[in-house]
């Protein structure tokens, strides 16, 4: 946004404002007519500054993700490295069940040679590998599991569970589940 116009910042603003209130309400779905609409400019504006949904999603997501990966950074301290990735890996779950359409962003995608760097799943995979390489070398998750096993786990309880009376009880409920899963064999 550096050196942009000041009408086209705020533009951008305004129809950013406008998206996360459509995406609250409509999910990863929301109109992209009414979202220019609602903010008083066109279509072609809106793709201007976002040329894709998945690009306005992400815009509208970037603070909340910002905030997980401050925390991944903060409990990379954490001594316990398998209450450390859990404890993460339990607000992403938590995050995607209350930020309807998060889950829709992060879906799963396999790895591929060249990922997007600025893409909210490399930014979340970025925060969340260190803390998971940690857990696995201190044997507190099992080596096979991938950071990608991870994230489609939480995208899975969120899209599972967004439509329950209680999503957030539901979601709790579905990764205590699951972590069970993630320890490795003792034998």
């Amino acid at each position: 946004m550096t050196g942009q116009r000041s009408d086209a910042r705020r533009n951008y603003l305004r129809i950013l404002a406008v998206a996360e209130a459509e995406v609250a309400a409509h999910g990863a779905e929301a109109s992209l007519e009414q979202i220019a609409r609602t903010a008083g400019v066109g279509s072609a504006t809106v793709r201007r500054h976002f040329p894709t949904r998945r690009a306005l999603l992400e815009a509208v997501f970037q603070e909340r993700m910002e905030g997980l990966c401050e925390r991944a950074h903060r409990l990379s301290a954490t001594e316990d490295s398998r209450t450390a990735l859990l404890e993460w890996l339990h607000a992403l779950v938590l995050y995607a069940v209350s930020a309807r359409g998060f889950a829709h962003v992060l879906s799963y995608e396999p790895p591929t040679e060249e990922p997007s760097p600025n893409g909210c799943g490399s930014t979340i995979e970025a925060a969340g590998t260190p803390l998971l390489q940690r857990a696995v070398r201190d044997n507190a998750v099992a080596s096979h599991v991938t950071f990608h096993d991870l994230l489609t786990l939480a995208v899975g309880i969120a899209l599972a569970t967004e439509h329950h009376t209680d999503p957030h009880t539901q979601a709790d409920r579905l990764f205590r589940l699951a972590v069970d899963g993630l320890s490795p064999e003792r034998g």
